[in-house]
């Protein structure tokens, strides 16, 4: 069955039985993340909710388990800006969960004024580039343990903002610009997914990068009337429109659950179909020539294990 942009998270799923299935959704306290996480418990899996603040995922927990009562829903806390927490999350994920079949790296912070993580990286980039970086390779054990698995990085049309400066991804050589660094970060993940889809493939774990599309959420809680009539000049006139959360939440859903799927990793993914390049004279649609380049994910990985200070093995 085709599916659209205005396909919902449900559609993208019915029929689709992941009894036995172990799924990590991170960002899952809001929006998105909790679309995300009742599609696929209301499928059967045993999903684990990971967020920063303990309050709100456990609101989030009760909400969605007073649609779904019988969901089975563990919660875990997780704050990407930090890389101690990092590891701590991963550890005792790995120690409560050694097979873990979906992870869908959610999670993320949206065109902020300049700040840094607890580690000194720029904010944007090192909650939603490193943070998921160093997290997904902690778990990459349980991912192989269960293959096929499937990792799915939450990426952004705003991709198109700019590729990655590999020479001053921090911001400390150039003024910094909040949606340049979006940007940034949103190309990161999509040359992640590329760059981990190719060392974990070949031994039954795939990763793809998502474009969930236009949804007010609390991802957009930075900003200001300004940058939402930007985003509203930009979007004019294109499929791009503004997505209801389980619209918005679909693509997510269907690039961790689609037979269509299976074995395929290393794409980027839009409005339930794998995406295709922009075209010349019509950049308004599809994916940035440097979205999915081989060599730049490369390249990213190793400045990822340099920032870092720690060399990755998988």
């Amino acid at each position: 069955m085709a599916f659209s942009g205005q396909s919902t998270a449900s559609e993208v799923i019915a029929g689709i039985d992941l009894s036995g299935k172990t799924a990590l959704v991170t960002g899952a306290s809001a929006g998105l993340g909790v679309e995300t996480v009742k599609a696929l418990a209301g499928a059967g899996a045993r999903v684990v909710m990971l967020a920063r603040d303990p309050e709100k995922l456990a609101t989030a927990r009760e909400g969605i388990l007073a649609e779904l009562p019988t969901a089975q829903l563990d919660t875990g806390l997780l704050d990407l800006a930090d890389l101690a927490s990092v590891r701590a999350g991963a550890a005792e994920l790995l120690a409560r969960f050694p097979q873990i079949h979906l992870l869908i790296n959610n999670a993320g912070v949206m065109a902020c004024a300049q700040g840094a993580t607890a580690n000194g990286f720029e904010l944007q980039f090192g909650t939603n580039h490193l943070g998921h970086f160093l997290f997904t390779c902690l778990l990459a054990p349980a991912l192989l343990a269960a293959a096929p698995a499937r990792v799915v990085m939450l990426s952004s049309a705003g991709h198109k903002f700019s590729s990655v400066d590999l020479a001053d991804p921090n911001y400390t050589l150039r003024p910094y610009d909040k949606w340049q660094a979006y940007g940034q970060s949103k190309t990161a993940n999509a040359l992640f997914a590329v760059a981990l889809n190719q060392r974990l493939a070949d031994r039954g774990v795939t990763a793809n990068a998502v474009h969930p599309g236009m949804i007010v959420t609390e991802l957009g809680r930075h900003l200001d009337d300004n940058d939402i009539q930007m985003l509203m000049v930009r979007t004019e006139g294109r499929k791009s429109d503004f997505k209801s959360i389980p619209q918005g939440a679909a693509t997510s859903v269907w690039a961790a659950t689609s037979p269509e799927l299976e074995g395929r990793g290393g794409l980027y993914l839009e409005d339930c179909q794998i995406g295709v390049p922009e075209q010349p004279g019509n950049l308004d649609s599809g994916y940035s020539d440097y979205l999915l380049d081989e060599e730049l994910a490369q390249q990213l990985w190793l400045l990822s294990e340099e920032l870092l200070d720690e060399q990755i093995s998988l």
